[in-house]
């Protein structure tokens, strides 16, 4: 059986439909990932936004208010 690392600790985890929590070893370690992502502890790369710039995209079809 093929086996990774686990992405949150390390610890070898198998990588078949058996486990669960695949590529994670464990549930645990699967909800500690998640709690990473919404408390935004990581960042996907990119390049600094000048002052002012909106974060959302602007809709600017013939429909826009």
């Amino acid at each position: 059986m093929k086996t990774v690392p686990c992405p949150r600790c390390g610890a070898s985890a198998p990588y078949a439909p058996e486990n669960r929590w695949r590529p994670f070893c464990s549930e645990r370690c699967k909800t500690v990932d998640l709690g990473a992502w919404a408390a935004e502890e990581y960042r996907v790369a990119g390049a600094p936004l000048e002052p002012g710039t909106p974060l959302e995209p602007q809709d600017t079809g013939p429909d826009a208010k």
